[in-house]
């Protein structure tokens, strides 16, 4: 399996690095983008837009639009600051912002569980039979769906 080597961050490292990602992409890091990329970082599991606005709305004291929190989460997909789950619509804060690669996510059909893993050759014979289709800017998406060990146990 090709591995990709790549610098991963939590907690208060984890949002400065995604800031400067947002800010070197030519986007403005607002308070807003930063309790919604906090929010969805101290999640553990994928979460809806809901989820994190209901979080945001909380913490903030007043009731934050999912609809607001839409439109972040679509930003921080197109900047690499998270991975939408297609299957769940859901969103995963991505612990290496700033490293462009694709990622393959395991979902767990029990737990919800979501872990992923690099496979370069894998995302790359994709990637190609796209473009070979007349596709430009080809981005695999790929999900596995099972059970964890700890739900298969």
């Amino acid at each position: 399996m090709a591995k990709h080597d790549h610098s991963e961050h939590s907690g208060d490292a984890l949002v400065k690095e995604a800031g400067s990602v947002l800010i070197e992409s030519g986007e403005q890091w607002t308070t807003m983008r930063e309790d919604v990329f906090r929010a969805l970082a101290a999640q553990d599991r994928p979460a809806s837009a809901y989820d994190i606005a209901e979080i945001v709305g909380k913490a903030r004291g007043k009731r934050v639009a999912a609809n607001s929190v839409y439109r972040i989460l679509d930003l921080f997909v197109r900047t690499n600051l998270a991975n939408r789950i297609e299957s769940a619509n859901a969103y995963l804060a991505n612990t290496h912002p700033g490293c462009r690669h694709d990622c393959i996510f395991l979902i767990c059909d029990d737990c919800g569980q979501a872990d992923h893993f690099d496979d370069d050759r894998l995302t790359g014979s994709l990637r190609q039979a796209g473009e070979e289709h007349g596709y430009s800017a080809v981005r695999p998406v790929v999900e596995l769906r099972g059970l964890c060990a700890e739900c298969a146990g």
